[in-house]
């Protein structure tokens, strides 16, 4: 055999080995970038639920594009076999935001929740993040969720608490300053939303929804989101929640700015916890 094409054909595979272990290093590194943004306190009633619905799809609701799939860890449980549908419900579509929907289980309407059509009983889980502090009517969209839920499904809820030291502070801010503080510490990223802060979609208000219509909270969590950074906007946004939270005595707390939940509609309308 010709020794220069011997010599081509071994550079040639050489180089296929090389591409096939580079793409083998990024298909790992993206499923580990995925797997790092699973939160787990919804990931887990998500798998239960899924687990449930065994023989049939498991439909679910995403208020918002501010509700990241990726931390239900659908990814995993589809590449297990299991069949999840999404529907996204928001008035806009985000700036670089593909029109198509990323899989076959996927579908987007663009509308208001308040409005827009949804079928009674036809979800086994909602999902809505950051969106009830920058929207009005915010009992009336609780209802739609809780209306839209199968029994025995899961809310899963993410809000900005507005008694607290952060939430005053959005909520006393003028525009300016708020779109200001913004680009700084959020640069790139669309915002920043209406700061509406309805005292129904305040940890306060959503617990007391859920005793009004006998709904169960079977988790809830705290989180503090860093403001700070290494910037003096951050740092300035910092001192300022410490401050307001030492001058009220803490009934503003900076120990916390967002609150979670997972939310169950009892199997049974009459079904309450004591």
């Amino acid at each position: 055999m010709n020794p220069a094409r011997e010599h081509d054909e071994a550079q040639r595979a050489v180089l296929r080995a090389r591409q096939t272990a580079s793409q083998a290093r990024m298909t790992a590194a993206t499923k580990a970038y995925r797997k790092a943004l699973v939160r787990e306190m919804f990931a887990q009633p998500v798998r239960d639920q899924v687990y449930r619905c065994i023989g049939r799809p498991v439909s679910l609701l995403r208020a918002g594009y501010l509700a990241s799939p990726d931390e239900l860890g659908l990814d995993q449980l589809r590449a297990s076999g299991f069949e999840v549908t999404v529907l996204t419900v928001d008035e806009h579509r985000p700036a670089g935001t593909p029109a198509e929907s990323r899989g076959a289980g996927e579908k987007t309407i663009l509308g208001d929740l308040r409005t827009v059509p949804i079928r009674p009983r036809s979800f086994d889980i909602v999902h809505c993040a950051l969106l009830l502090d920058r929207i009005s009517h915010v009992e009336l969209v609780l209802d739609r969720f809780t209306a839209a839920l199968r029994p025995g499904g899961v809310l899963l809820l993410h809000i900005r608490d507005r008694d607290c030291a952060a939430g005053f502070l959005d909520r006393i801010a003028p525009l300016w300053v708020r779109r200001a503080l913004w680009a700084r510490l959020n640069p790139g990223q669309p915002g920043p939303y209406r700061a509406v802060y309805e005292p129904a979609g305040s940890d306060r208000g959503i617990r007391a929804y859920t005793q009004l219509r006998g709904l169960v909270i079977v988790h809830r969590e705290t989180a503090r989101t860093s403001a700070a950074g290494s910037g003096r906007a951050g740092q300035a946004v910092s001192a300022l929640r410490g401050f307001i939270s030492r001058l009220t005595r803490g009934r503003l707390t900076d120990a916390y700015d967002e609150v979670l939940y997972v939310i169950r509609k009892p199997e049974d309308r009459l079904a309450r916890v004591v």
